[in-house]
Order: structure tokens, then sequence, then C-alpha cells
């Protein structure tokens, strides 16, 4: 199990439309609308590295997201 945190900036207005469509992906475990640098917080839960990779992909491509900073999780042993 892999576990993405993705940072988002997205365009003005845009916040509401874009937490529904966030809301409703496969993977996304939560979803936070923060204030401060980044709008949003995105955990993502996923099986792999190549699956984080494409829910982060379609998230960059959702109209009004301007810019992801994604930090993989790992468990210490």
């Amino acid at each position: 199990m892999v576990v993405g945190v993705t940072l988002l900036n997205v365009k003005p207005g845009a916040e509401r439309e874009i937490q529904r469509d966030l809301e409703s992906r496969d993977g996304v475990r939560e979803v936070l609308h923060v204030f401060g640098e980044y709008d949003f917080i995105v955990i993502v839960e996923v099986d792999g590295l190549s699956k984080l990779n494409d829910i982060v992909d379609e998230i960059r491509e959702i109209g009004g997201v301007l810019s992801t900073q994604t930090i993989i999780g790992a468990e210490m042993s």
C-alpha cells in the first residue's frame, strides 16, 4: 500500500467544483481544504507507485488545478 499526500493550488473560485471532483475519485482517501500556501491537501491510498502516478496525473488535468506537489509516505520498520 502506498500513501501519497498531494498539495494543490487551484484557480480562485473553483474550489467547490474541484473538491467534489477529487472526492469522487477512486483512491482518494481524504480531501482537506486549507488556507495558506496551498488550497487543498489530498490523501491518496493505492496499491502501488504506478497507480499513485496515474491519480496524480489525473488530478493535474482537472480544470482549475494550477499546480501540485506530491509527497510519498513510507512505513518505517
